[in-house]
């Protein structure tokens, strides 16, 4: 220990006797004190402050940064680096809560200082220290909600005061923060709200590389649940109002209030909007299943329809062709319907889809009722129930409730299959081939089983 202090002292000694023959008269010197004298012992202390923190004499560097910001505040942006440096390791080895809030109080009353010396700085100045001042109040004072979001304000503030526009990382940390005490109930669902709406322009043209800021902050407000369907609105009527034809903010609307499920007057205004710029299967399948829970029952086929037309990729297809199938049953369409949903099996002969032969076996067994009572009638019982054991163990992957919903439709057609004395007199043998002869099933393969007693 008496060595390394006798390094360092001999250190500072060689440092003292360097400046010695320097001329601190020099205009260029000015800024360190008003005498000779007083800038030659500032500038040594700026030294020492950067030696001692190097060698991990916090106590001491914080003397020299006392010295220097009491007698020379503007002369170097150093002062202010090594200042952060050596208040940080400070806060890291506080050894209880009084002495870190301490700290962490002359820490950010050091960027204080720092702006208000540096603030006209052309690369680090305000916008620059603000940026980071209220990065640092985030990490080290969590708690202090609102002096973290005026901190922000003021840093977002002041980028744009210098450039036009905000870093878009800096604004998503800033919404999340929003999102988090709307959480806590410390803001209300309405200052989420506004702060979305004057921070949205941020993310209006950045650079692809900072896109996962923009997501960030969408994913923020979709999930946070001040994204009422009456919050969005009352954002994005008056901007779509006042600009009809910007799609994008007439996409930012459809896929926030699509997030939220809406289906009001509004939203489908919205969404055909969007659509009729973008006819993509995606937005449709949205369209139609707003107009399918509001029982449009047109309108949503269309828009199915339109989209299948322009679709060429197999599994959005397949998607669509099942949807439209399900659409045509709910409106008792079932001829449409089982024509769509063989399409959609018939996409991928290797691999099935599970939801589409689970409503095409409901669609076979609908189509019954055009048989006379008797075994023809009973026996489409054996081709739904094919479609359904077909089904289940793909559901199971994919809905396990609806799943167990076909499992117990399943059970159902079985009790009702022909009984062993029908097939007897038609001279149908269990296990041997059979087709259906009557029904929208008509001339489908199956095997006869017996009812069982």
């Amino acid at each position: 220990m008496k060595i390394s202090k006798l390094i360092v002292g001999l250190a500072f000694a060689f440092v003292a006797s360097s400046t010695s023959a320097q001329d601190f008269s020099d205009p260029q010197y000015a800024k360190w004190g008003e005498t000779p004298e007083q800038r030659r012992e500032n500038i040594l202390a700026s030294t020492f402050l950067k030696e001692e923190l190097a060698n991990r004499n916090y106590n001491q560097a914080a003397h020299f940064l006392q010295v220097l910001l009491k007698s020379c505040p503007a002369a170097s942006e150093n002062t202010y680096a090594n200042g952060i440096k050596l208040y940080k390791q400070k806060i890291n080895r506080a050894r209880s809560i009084d002495e870190k809030n301490i700290y962490v109080d002359s820490l950010l009353l050091l960027y204080d200082l720092r702006l208000d010396n540096f603030g006209n700085h052309p690369k680090r100045g305000k916008a620059y220290i603000l940026d980071r001042k209220a990065r640092e109040h985030l990490t080290y004072r969590e708690s202090d909600r609102e002096g973290i979001r005026k901190d922000f304000e003021a840093a977002i503030a002041a980028q744009v005061e210098a450039t036009g526009t905000a870093d878009p990382e800096l604004v998503a940390i800033y919404f999340k923060n929003i999102c988090d005490d709307y959480a806590n109930d410390i803001v209300d669902a309405m200052t989420v709200v506004n702060t979305y709406d004057s921070c949205s322009k941020y993310f209006a043209s950045i650079d692809p590389s900072q896109m996962e800021f923009k997501n960030q902050f969408e994913t923020c407000f979709g999930t946070s649940g001040a994204a009422s369907c009456e919050n969005l609105q009352r954002i994005f009527e008056g901007k779509i109002n006042a600009n009809p034809d910007d799609v994008a903010v007439i996409e930012q609307a459809f896929l926030l209030m699509s997030r939220t499920n809406c289906e009001s007057d509004f939203f489908v205004s919205v969404g055909e909007k969007y659509y009729a710029a973008k006819p993509q299967s995606n937005i449709a399948m949205v369209l139609a299943q707003v107009f399918q829970n509001r029982k449009e029952y047109g309108k949503a086929n269309k828009y199915l329809r339109e989209a299948l037309a322009n679709e060429a990729n197999p599994v959005e297809r397949e998607n669509l062709l099942t949807r439209i199938g399900i659409l045509e049953m709910t409106s008792n369409n079932f001829a449409a319907a089982i024509e769509a949903l063989n399409q959609s099996i018939n996409i991928d002969a290797e691999e099935d889809d599970g939801l589409a032969l689970y409503f095409l076996a409901q669609c076979y067994v609908a189509g019954a009722k055009d048989c006379s009572a008797g075994l023809s009638k009973d026996a489409i019982y054996w081709v739904g129930y094919d479609l359904l054991q077909r089904a289940i163990p793909l559901l199971e992957v994919t809905d396990a409730n609806v799943a167990a919903n076909a499992k117990k439709l399943a059970a159902s057609y079985r009790s009702v299959f022909p009984t062993a004395e029908e097939c007897f007199f038609a001279e149908l043998k269990e296990g041997v081939s059979y087709t259906i002869n009557c029904g929208l099933a008509k001339g489908k393969s199956t095997t006869v089983r017996y009812r069982a007693q």
